[in-house]
C-alpha cells in the first residue's frame, strides 16, 4: 500500500517536471507547431484529477483533523479554485494567443506557490496527526477515487466535498465521453513505490 502524502507527492513532482519543460515554451506560431497544446492538455487533466480528489478527500481531512483546518483548507481551496479558471483559459485557448500564454505562466507560477503550501505549511501538521494506517487508508481512496475523477477543470462546480463527489462523477462520466469523442487522450499516471 502506498500513503497518501506518496500518491500527492508523485503528483506533485509530475506536474512540477511538466512545469519545468512549459515554463519557457514557445508563443506566437511557434507554440502551434511545438507541441505546447498536448503538454498543457496533460498538464490540465492531471490537474483537473488532482484538485478534485484533494477537495473530495484530503481537504475535508485537514479540516477535521486540525485545530485551523478550515482556515488551511480555505486557503488552499482558494487557490485551487483560482487555479481552475486558468485551466479553463488554457482548455479554452490555443497556442500562440497571448491570453493563453498568459494563463499558462499565470498557472506555473500559482502552482508553484500552491505545491510549496501543501507540502511545507499543511503535509507536516497533518502527518503529526494522522498514523500510518490513516494515511495508507487515505492513499488508496485517493488512488480509487483518482481513476473516476473529471479530467477539465470545472471551475464553477462547488468546491465542497459532497458536491465534489456527487457532481465530480457525473462532470468526470462527461469528461470521459468528451475526451473519447474528441480524441483526447490522459497522461500516465506518475508511477507509485
Amino acid at each position: 500500500m502506498v500513503d497518501a502524502f506518496t500518491v500527492l507527492r508523485n503528483d506533485h513532482e509530475s506536474v512540477l517536471g511538466m512545469f519545468e519543460v512549459l515554463d519557457g515554451a514557445p508563443q506566437g506560431s511557434g507554440a502551434q507547431l511545438s507541441g505546447l497544446g498536448t503538454m498543457v492538455t496533460d498538464l490540465v487533466v492531471a490537474e483537473s484529477r488532482h484538485e478534485a480528489i484533494e477537495q473530495q478527500y484530503f481537504w475535508p481531512l485537514v479540516r477535521e483533523r486540525l485545530e485551523d483546518g478550515d482556515k488551511l483548507a480555505d486557503d488552499a481551496m482558494s487557490q485551487e479554485n483560482s487555479g481552475k479558471h486558468l485551466l479553463q483559459k488554457l482548455e479554452n485557448g490555443k497556442p500562440g494567443e497571448d491570453e493563453y500564454h498568459g494563463a499558462l505562466a499565470a498557472f506555473i507560477t500559482a502552482g508553484r506557490k500552491h505545491i510549496a503550501y501543501e507540502q511545507n505549511v499543511v503535509w507536516p501538521r497533518l502527518a503529526a496527526e494522522l498514523s500510518e494506517s490513516e494515511l495508507q487508508e487515505l492513499g488508496a481512496t485517493l488512488l480509487n477515487a483518482k481513476k473516476k475523477a473529471p479530467t477539465r477543470p470545472h471551475p464553477d462546480t462547488p468546491s465542497g466535498p459532497g458536491a465534489q463527489k456527487m457532481m465530480g462523477t457525473a462532470a468526470a462520466t462527461l469528461d470521459k465521453m468528451r475526451d473519447a469523442v474528441t480524441g483526447r487522450s490522459h497522461p500516465p499516471d506518475p508511477p507509485t513505490p
